[in-house]
């Protein structure tokens, strides 16, 4: 199960998760990883996409605490749903709905949480951080951090892609 933040502006629009360019990208490091994404559950911790205008854009605004707890009940609703054998919180704002406490994602990705929401929990880069990054060399570095962060998940999970011979 991987838990984003909350839906970006193409996602709100579609009314489903990751399907703009972090989905993209957080579709291609799932295939790299190994990782077919028909086998895994995907949602966000806030369902809705708080943003600002600008001119004719929708800017994404980061989430508040008060925003992350409203939306608590689906997230609880949807773990006990799922019962995921591996749980991927992407980005800071999934790792504080899940965990209840505030969890700097930074430059370290991979961090490995012991919980009773699933017997493996990993907090990992948003795609979307890695869009963000500064410099070419920077999103490479972020990006191979996501998927060697994946593919962690592939060899505790069971969603790997069938691999035919």
């Amino acid at each position: 199960m991987f838990v984003g933040e909350q839906p970006g502006d193409q996602e709100d629009l579609a009314g489903q998760p990751f399907v703009g360019p972090a989905g993209a990208m957080l579709d291609r490091a799932l295939g790299e990883a190994g990782i077919d994404r028909s086998r895994v559950y995907v949602t966000n911790a806030v369902k809705h996409f708080k943003w600002r205008p600008q001119g004719k854009r929708r800017l994404h605004e980061k989430p508040n605490a008060s925003e992350i707890r409203a939306c608590l009940p689906w997230l609880q609703a949807e773990l006990a749903l799922v019962r995921p054998r591996v749980l991927i919180l992407l980005g800071a704002t999934a790792a504080q709905a899940a965990l209840g406490k505030v969890t700097r994602i930074g430059e370290t990705p991979g961090n490995v949480v012991i919980s009773e929401l699933a017997p493996h929990v990993l907090v990992t880069l948003h795609p979307s951080a890695i869009l963000r990054s500064e410099t070419p060399g920077a999103r490479e570095a972020r990006y191979r951090r996501l998927v060697e962060d994946l593919a962690w998940a592939a060899r505790h999970g069971d969603a790997r892609a069938a691999r035919t011979s």
